[in-house]
């Protein structure tokens, strides 16, 4: 094997976004993601702050969605929503574009939004992964955005929301991965939810993935490698996972 368990840990945002989640399991995810050492815990925007206080002095960071789902909210708002979940302890924004916009070629409006959100998040320390929801744009769009993050100084650039009519693909990676410059990472986002279809994104160059089978991805991970199975408590300090 070309990787060990924290190369793979560590390509993964484990995804709480889902909004019927509790704050119990909000919670429990967060402590699942710390126990197997992910990246980060992508959290809807209210839990920035308590997922800030369960991660503190893990090495896993809190992230946050910006804009989510459907990249809609004005400029202005998305700014404000970076400086609140960074305000909150937020370490990575996610941000999705305005896909209107961009299906209608005003491109200096995205620019504008793109651009507005990383000076915030950079002041700030944080570092932000745009959205693109590939599924609704032509490869023009996607090359297009790619330059646009490139020139900007985004941290990544990212297929999906998860929400859209499609996730992942390889093409689409492969394009974007030959596309952007080495300053730009690349995540995959929709789709991902088994260790094989995260080291075929990881072959094609992709850094990161967000996606919300991260106990079983790393739990095959582990089995491979011959480590013992990750043990770890719950919220009320319950016995959770092996």
């Amino acid at each position: 094997m070309d990787w060990d368990y924290s190369d793979i840990s560590k390509m993964i945002d484990h995804a709480l976004l889902k909004p019927t989640l509790t704050t119990s399991d909000l919670e429990a995810g967060c402590l699942m993601a710390r126990a197997y050492n992910v990246a980060s815990v992508c959290i809807m925007p209210f839990a920035v702050k308590k997922c800030a206080e369960l991660l503190a002095g893990s090495g896993v960071v809190p992230s946050t969605t910006i804009g989510f789902p459907h990249g809609a909210s004005a400029i202005s708002s998305k700014v404000e929503q970076s400086r609140v979940a960074l305000a909150d302890g937020c370490a990575e924004l996610d941000m999705v574009i305005n896909i209107s916009k961009a299906l209608s070629g005003d491109w200096d409006y995205v620019r504008s939004e793109i651009e507005a959100v990383v000076d915030v998040a950079h002041v700030a320390a944080g570092r932000v992964k745009v959205i693109f929801e590939t599924c609704y744009l032509s490869n023009r769009d996607k090359l297009q955005l790619c330059e646009i993050c490139g020139q900007l100084g985004a941290d990544w650039v990212k297929t999906s929301t998860g929400y859209g009519s499609g996730g992942a693909t390889h093409e689409d990676l492969t394009l974007m991965c030959g596309t952007v410059p080495k300053t730009v990472q690349v995540k995959a986002s929709g789709g991902i939810r088994s260790l094989d279809s995260l080291l075929s994104v990881r072959e094609i160059g992709v850094t990161r993935i967000g996606t919300s089978s991260t106990q079983a991805i790393l739990d095959e991970a582990r089995i491979r490698l011959e480590l013992s199975p990750i043990k770890f408590s719950g919220p009320t300090g319950e016995a959770v996972g092996y």
